[in-house]
């Protein structure tokens, strides 16, 4: 049963289950398989690219003078890596679409 406002593994592994009919053991497999080559893909440092999905892209952000929004105080932020999505247009096309 589907979580209202998010999907989540089970959802997925259920879906696999009900469409294809493999077990939900191997259903839940599938899924954590997908993730776990997607993980490994961002730690090497590559992005990741689901054709008419989008692309999980990872950028280094340098180093940068931030302030405390409270005390005006200037604070340093130390270079990162951060991963972004960035929707495929035909992903975005059925979001807008509504389905």
């Amino acid at each position: 049963m589907r979580s209202i406002g998010t999907l989540t593994r089970a959802d997925l592994a259920d879906m696999i289950n009900r469409q294809i009919g493999l077990s939900r053991a191997d259903s839940a497999q599938i899924v954590e398989s997908i993730i776990e080559h997607i993980c490994e893909a961002l730690t090497d440092g590559e992005n990741v690219k689901i054709s008419g999905f989008g692309t999980f892209v990872l950028r280094d952000k340098g180093e940068r003078v931030g302030r405390n929004p409270k005390t005006g105080i200037e604070v340093p932020i130390t270079s990162r890596r951060v991963l972004t999505f960035r929707a495929s247009q035909m992903m975005k096309q059925r979001i807008v679409a509504g389905g």
